[in-house]
């Protein structure tokens, strides 16, 4: 947005709500079609620039897809500009290439079966056209390399059949077993020449069908190379990592510690954070995500199964045990019952892209956190409020303990998360906005919604907190359909530039465009 945007934005008040539309699927199943495990979506990400987007499955693969609309029109940047003029069309991609990242493996000294699941993929730098990235399974982090290889054939034999005199060959005699030492005048040592010239004769000027083979590039191939593995780490499942904008290191976070990589150096860590007590009978809470500030290279943020969120510099020690702000939310006085704290562990964060703010996803809530503000989040919002009469059941069938991750807009205008029955929500956090969409992962998404009630707008400021619900009955989703709980939408990412959202349902990977 540029500064008179804003002032536009301002006047005009908050921004409308986005009207959903779907785009793409990929990997969509036919109706009855049993979904196999290994092919399940477990991680979704798009690049910084938004032309690539990759996928993880609990197969331990990695499929990459890549932008093709904004590929070239058959009109130049500089027409378009003296045009002033936009094409309006949605983001289109297409699949590019997959690889295995991730092979299931055995712990043979803690008799443990580490499972080839895709947990995190997160994008690099790229250089010289190649696309770099990272991708962890529970134990295991490692370095991709993506590059176009050309595929080089021998082609220009020349070789000529009806030259070839007598019985033998040309290609043939070329075959021989073992090399043979020959001399200048084209003599062999052991005598295997004068054997070859009864076959045929040599012509005075040579064979002009015999030319040196020559090596032609046709094609092109797309080559994920393994650059790095970086293992031996993590006593404990990891559950993050996390590029640094200094473009040289990154985090890996399991339960109990935090470690700091150099993308170069694979045989060593620091390790930053290590929340592990002394007698672990006194453990009473652990870290469940963790993420680096967009733009300071010494700030990172991680989040706890009591709720809060530590945010964290670098520059203060080299273990960062003492947190630089904690925000966490005080608890309601009379609130606190047997699921309270299971469900207030947050399963994801995630920066706004200025760095202003963090969004964190709990059980039931998606909540907005000012980094200048740690007395509470600046807004909340109701992901499924319907659920919480529900909280016995979720906890009998383990429900309760799903980890759904959460995404912004490029803009910072919006925030999206998934929950149960394949539905996502979206919510506007501009100061005023009422927006709260259900959607569905299907090739209707709008199919669920409902008229959502006028309700008088609230102003949100910077200081000012507001709950949002949308549009809820007890008991059941939007539209009054009954829960599914085994179909969930756990994993979702917003482009970086525009609203379009990639989503995973199963093993398919929904796309929407506003």
């Amino acid at each position: 947005m540029h500064g008179g945007d804003e002032v536009v934005a301002a006047l005009a008040g908050p921004p409308q709500p986005l009207d959903w539309k779907f785009s793409q699927v990929f990997g969509e199943r036919t109706a009855g079609e049993e979904v196999q495990e290994v092919d399940i979506i477990s991680a979704i990400e798009f690049d910084k620039t938004g032309d690539h987007l990759a996928t993880g499955d609990r197969g331990g693969r990695v499929v990459l897809f890549e932008r093709t609309d904004t590929k070239d029109h058959g009109v130049s940047r500089r027409d378009l500009e003296r045009m002033d003029y936009l094409i309006s069309r949605h983001p289109e991609f297409r699949y590019k290439t997959e690889f295995q990242s991730h092979e299931p493996e055995f712990d043979y000294l803690k008799s443990l079966e580490i499972e080839e699941k895709i947990n995190k993929i997160r994008w690099c730098q790229t250089a010289n056209s190649a696309l770099f990235l990272l991708s962890t399974n529970d134990k295991t982090i490692k370095f991709w390399k993506v590059q176009e290889k050309k595929v080089k054939k021998i082609s220009d034999m020349n070789l000529d059949p009806s030259k070839a005199v007598g019985n033998g060959s040309i290609a043939s005699s070329s075959n021989s077993s073992s090399p043979k030492l020959c001399l200048a005048n084209g003599s062999s040592l052991d005598g295997s020449y004068n054997n070859l010239s009864h076959d045929f004769s040599f012509p005075p000027g040579g064979l002009p069908s015999l030319h040196l083979p020559v090596v032609t590039s046709q094609e092109t191939n797309l080559v994920a190379r393994c650059r790095r593995v970086y293992g031996h780490a993590h006593d404990y499942h990891i559950n993050s990592i996390s590029n640094n904008s200094d473009g040289e290191t990154f985090i890996s976070a399991d339960d109990l510690r935090i470690n700091l990589w150099n993308l170069e150096i694979s045989n060593q860590s620091f390790n930053i954070v290590d929340v592990k007590p002394a007698n672990m009978e006194d453990l009473t809470e652990v870290i469940t995500s963790a993420e680096f500030h967009p733009t300071h290279c010494n700030m990172l943020a991680y989040s706890s199964s009591k709720g809060s969120i530590r945010l964290i510099d670098l520059r203060q020690s080299a273990l960062c045990d003492s947190h630089a702000k904690l925000f966490e939310e005080p608890e309601a006085p009379g609130s606190r019952s047997f699921f309270t704290e299971i469900i207030a562990s947050i399963s994801d964060i995630k920066f706004a892209k200025d760095g202003r703010y963090i969004l964190s996803r709990d059980y039931m809530t998606l909540k907005l956190w000012d980094i200048n503000m740690d007395s509470g989040p600046v807004a909340t919002f109701q992901v499924h409020e319907y659920l919480r009469p529900k909280l016995c059941d979720l906890y009998e069938n383990d429900s309760i303990f799903d980890k759904f991750e959460c995404c912004l807009s490029g803009d910072g205008l919006r925030v999206a998360t998934g929950s149960y029955s394949n539905l996502f929500r979206v919510f506007g956090c501009a100061p005023g906005s009422t927006e709260a969409t259900t959607l569905e992962a299907s090739k209707n998404p709008m199919r669920r919604q409902v008229q959502t009630p006028s309700r008088p707008s609230r102003p949100l400021s910077s200081i000012t907190r507001v709950v949002r619900r949308g549009t809820e009955t007890p008991g059941v989703d939007a539209n009054g359909n009954s829960f599914d709980f085994t179909t969930k939408l756990l994993h979702l990412a917003w482009h970086p530039t525009e609203n379009s959202i990639a989503c995973a349902a199963a093993n398919s990977l929904y796309m929407y465009y506003a």
